[in-house]
C-alpha cells in the first residue's frame, strides 16, 4: 500500500505540467521511464530534475529496489571516489572499516548522480568505466564488483559546451545523454503558475488547519507572470 502511495504522489499525471513545455517534459519522461535507458536531466537549480527523476524510477521495472542520490558538486573530491565506488579497509588514511559505495547501495535499482557536471576527469574516466562494464572498483581493492544499477544523472551545467571547452569527457556525456530532457525554467512556463500557487496555498493551509481554502487574485497572479523567478520552483 505504501509503495502504491509513493508512486501515486510521484506519478506523472500528479506532476504540475500546465504549460505544454512541462507537458512535452513528462511525456518524454513517461514513455522512457519503463526502459533501462540512461537519463540526462538538464536545468537551472530548481527546476525540479530530482523529483522528475524519482518518477523515472518509480515508473520503471525497478521501482521495488532502491533510489540512491548522490549531489557530485557537494563532496569534496577527495572523498567522491569512495562515496561513490567504496573503499577496502586500510585503502588510504582514516578507512578504518570496509565502505559500500553508492552503486553498490543503488544495486537493482536506480542511482541518481546530481550535478554531474561537477566531476573531476579522473572520476569521470571511472564513471565511464561502470557504465561500460557494469562494475565498480572499490578504493583499495583489486578484484572488481559486480552491478546492475540504471543511471540517472542531472546538471544544471551546459555540459555540451563542457565537452568543447575539455573539461568533460565526450564518451562520458554520450552515455550519459542516451535520452536528454531539458527541463524548463519557470520563467518560460508562466502557465504553470497559477497551479503551482494554488498547490502551494492548499498544502500551507492544510499544514496550519485552515477551514477556508485561500486563492490569489488575477492582479498578483499578473505580477506573477512579470517576475523573472530566479531560483525558480
Amino acid at each position: 500500500y505504501l509503495r502504491e502511495v509513493v508512486r501515486e504522489r510521484f506519478s506523472f499525471e500528479h506532476m504540475i505540467a500546465g504549460s505544454r513545455a512541462m507537458r512535452a517534459v513528462t511525456d518524454v519522461a513517461a514513455r522512457v521511464a519503463p526502459t533501462e535507458a540512461t537519463v540526462l536531466l538538464e536545468g537551472e537549480s530548481g527546476t525540479g530534475k530530482e523529483l522528475l527523476a524519482k518518477a523515472i524510477h518509480l515508473h520503471s521495472a525497478r521501482a521495488r529496489g532502491p533510489f540512491i542520490t548522490i549531489n557530485c558538486g557537494a563532496i569534496p573530491e577527495n572523498l567522491l571516489e569512495s562515496e561513490l565506488f567504496g573503499h577496502r579497509k586500510g585503502a588510504f588514511t582514516g578507512a578504518i572499516t570496509d565502505k559500500i559505495g553508492k552503486f553498490e547501495a543503488a544495486n537493482r535499482g536506480t542511482i541518481f548522480l546530481d550535478e554531474v557536471g561537477e566531476l573531476p576527469l579522473a572520476l569521470q574516466v571511472k564513471l565511464l568505466r561502470v557504465l561500460q562494464e557494469r562494475e565498480v572498483d572499490k578504493v583499495g581493492d583489486a578484484r572488481a564488483v559486480k552491478v546492475d544499477v540504471r543511471v540517472l544523472a542531472a546538471t544544471n551545467r551546459d555540459v555540451e559546451k563542457m565537452v568543447s571547452d575539455g573539461t568533460f569527457r565526450d564518451d562520458l556525456y554520450y552515455r550519459l545523454a542516451v535520452v536528454s530532457i531539458r527541463l524548463p525554467p519557470l520563467r518560460e512556463r508562466a502557465d504553470d503558475l497559477p497551479f503551482l500557487v494554488e498547490h502551494l496555498l492548499a498544502k500551507h493551509d492544510m499544514r496550519r488547519g485552515a477551514d477556508a481554502r485561500r486563492h490569489v487574485d488575477r492582479a498578483v497572479h499578473s505580477a506573477f507572470n512579470l517576475y523573472p523567478w530566479p531560483g525558480n520552483i
